[in-house]
């Protein structure tokens, strides 16, 4: 149904009517009533919109006014994500995750509690239009860009979703967001999390639904990591939401006082945080620690303790030990080492091919005699996973493992982040200097992800570390030994990379002491079991498939690999009623359902995929690779890798 929304023209003594069929047509509307009268008008927008629309209004923004971000300099974007090198580790995962469910028409974009930008992820899809708004450190408030979802949130401090049209500023009227906050275990904002498109986004129940999800996950994280001095107790009134995004965290001194509580929690106990905080946990539940300890302790529980409460029946599980006196009797439910060196079974399993799981024996022997390993496998094939069952399976379990991610650092911020600095090697370090990557690895296990993407003269300086096996910090006057075991991983051809001169041979010589290459999911033959062990880790394994669902699912491509597939089974199990034990249609994002319903392409392959749509595109504007480019949403650069990538192409 059209709105006809009557607005008076000085230039016309009558004015016919402004019609809008559509969420863009009425901000539309609306902006044209300002032009005119110099003010946002009543009712043209949702009200959560047009509230933000007042404010960037007072705040004098002109929505005219272009989207031009000034750029951090260096010293300063580097001072902001070591500030913020906590809050980057602990959402990545769910970065990478969203990203690879929402396909590459999105980007996830990750800010800290000022709306400054730390990461963006799939930032080269809109090359022209993005790289400059969302590089890191540029300030998203509303102040500065009016109405959008990473500065409406830092207002509101709740989820926002902003419609095709509904930004304030006419220039980003394309884009659709969707933002929630971050926050730490006390309530605090320390983040923002954001998914942005240009055009539709989807529908806001589900797209919101991913975000919160995702949140949740992140926030557990944090939760986890500033708590590790406490107990931590994870509780639900339904069993199968324990190890999920749902339940709820108590971190409990060794007396049992509560010392910090997640909001999930707060809302499960029906109380503010503010209120909670301090009680002992038998003022709360009416049941004292001592008791829910040995409940759970109990062989027969299995780590899960049931109690009536005032609240009604709740369930609980240890997650956390902490270094509590209370514990000292009680066994770990998380041991370092797994019996006779197995892997972690979301990525080897029985069903494998003899010759892989050999692949994983000959690594661990590897490992422990300091030779490198090399990962290879596609984007979520679960290299990360992998690398760290590895490191608990080998001789320095009790370690550090430190991953490093060489795709998501900037490039002039990575010799930084790998060898450190010391106090004034820079303007706007940070005082007492800080620990480069590799020395925080030291006597453990270093994991190189991406390790395809380091840049030429970083590979120079890892390839002399890798040899001599001391570093020197920035602006330090002495090497400091260094005693690592060293994992690389990528998803590019480094072989090909070598004869092309993008990568050096020495280094992959060096690297590339034992190779394992995991298989894509639409390769493994465990699939049915892998998605019994899935579901068994999200505490649902009582529920099941439907038949015509799993065999789909079976045949569907996976282009996010297991990555993608533990992102669906999350967001499913979520969206189940508590009296439903089936997986079904019902349960799935529309997006993903249309994806579903697609045929698979005969070769099975991204890349023969992605090379027919390069040839056409290149055909079709005649060899004109700007053109070609433009048509296919990426940069000239971009293009121009990927042709050099492509089977045959000449070198």
């Amino acid at each position: 149904m059209s709105s006809v929304i009557d607005i008076p023209s000085p230039s016309q003594q009558r004015y016919s009517g402004y019609i809008a069929n559509n969420t863009a047509g009425m901000a539309r509307a609306a902006r044209e009533h300002m032009r005119l009268h110099g003010e946002v008008p009543v009712g043209f927008l949702r009200p959560e919109i047009e509230f933000s629309w007042r404010r960037s209004f007072r705040a004098g923004v002109g929505y005219q006014t272009p989207a031009e971000p000034e750029p951090e300099q260096a010293d300063s974007v580097r001072s902001l994500l070591e500030q913020h090198d906590w809050l980057l580790n602990c959402a990545m995962a769910d970065i990478d995750t969203l990203y690879h469910h929402m396909g590459n028409e999105v980007c996830i974009v990750l800010a800290n509690a000022d709306a400054k930008v730390l990461s963006c992820r799939g930032q080269a899809q809109y090359q022209d239009q993005l790289s400059q708004w969302l590089q890191p450190g540029v300030s998203w408030q509303e102040s500065l860009f009016g109405t959008n979802a990473l500065g409406t949130v830092l207002q509101d401090r709740q989820p926002i979703h902003i419609r095709q049209g509904e930004h304030y500023l006419e220039s980003l009227a394309g884009f659709s967001c969707s933002g929630a906050p971050i926050h730490d275990s006390q309530g605090e904002l320390v983040g923002i999390l954001d998914i942005t498109r240009h055009g539709r986004l989807g529908t806001q129940q589900d797209t919101n639904s991913l975000v919160t999800f995702a949140v949740r996950n992140i926030e557990s994280r944090i939760f986890f990591r500033q708590c590790l001095q406490q107990l931590v107790i994870a509780f639900h009134a339904g069993q199968h939401y324990l190890r999920s995004s749902w339940q709820g965290l108590l971190a409990l001194d060794d007396s049992g006082h509560v010392c910090a509580v997640n909001s999930v929690g707060c809302q499960l106990l029906k109380r503010e945080r503010e209120g909670l905080l301090g009680l002992n946990i038998r003022q709360l539940l009416d049941v004292g620690l001592g008791d829910l300890l040995a409940a759970m302790q109990d062989s027969r529980s299995q780590g899960i303790a049931q109690r009536r409460t005032p609240l009604g029946k709740l369930y609980f599980r240890l997650a956390h030990n902490g270094s509590q006196s209370a514990l000292v009797s009680l066994k770990s439910t998380s041991p370092s080492v797994r019996p006779n060196g197995s892997m972690n079974p979301e990525v080897a399993s029985d069903d494998w091919a003899p010759a892989l799981q050999r692949s994983f024996g000959m690594s661990l022997k590897a490992l422990d005699r300091c030779i490198p390993v090399l990962l290879r496998g596609e984007t979520g094939t679960g290299k990360e996973v992998a690398a760290r069952s590895l490191h608990r399976a080998s001789q320095r379990h009790g370690q550090p493992f430190v991953a490093v991610n060489c795709a998501a650092i900037p490039e002039n911020l990575i010799e930084s982040e790998l060898f450190g600095y010391r106090e004034g090697a820079f303007t706007g370090s940070r005082k007492g200097g800080m620990k480069g990557r590799l020395e925080q690895a030291n006597g453990g296990t270093l994991f190189l992800d991406e390790i395809g993407d380091m840049p030429l003269d970083l590979q120079a300086r890892l390839l002399r570390v890798l040899q001599e096996r001391r570093i020197q910090p920035l602006g330090a006057a002495e090497d400091i030994p260094l005693d690592v075991q060293v994992i690389g991983a990528t998803h590019r051809n480094l072989k090909q990379m070598v004869a092309e001169g993008l990568f050096r041979e020495d280094l992959f010589y060096r690297l590339n002491g034992v190779t394992i290459t995991l298989p894509p999911l639409r390769e493994r033959s465990d699939f049915g079991s892998l998605l019994q062990r899935l579901m068994q880790a999200e505490g649902r394994s009582d529920v099941s498939i439907e038949p015509g669902l799993l065999a789909r699912l079976k045949s569907y491509h996976w282009p996010g690999n297991v990555r993608q597939l533990q992102m669906v089974l999350q967001v499913a199990l979520a969206f189940m009623e508590n009296h439903e034990n089936q997986l079904t249609d019902e349960h799935l994002t529309p997006d993903f359902l249309e994806e579903l319903e697609q045929p698979a392409q005969k070769s099975g392959l991204l890349q023969d995929n992605e090379s027919v749509l390069i040839r056409q595109a290149l055909d079709k504007h005649n060899g004109n690779v700007s053109a070609a480019a433009n048509a296919l949403g990426i940069s000239r650069a971009t293009l121009y890798r990927k042709i050099r990538e492509m089977p045959g192409a000449s070198r």
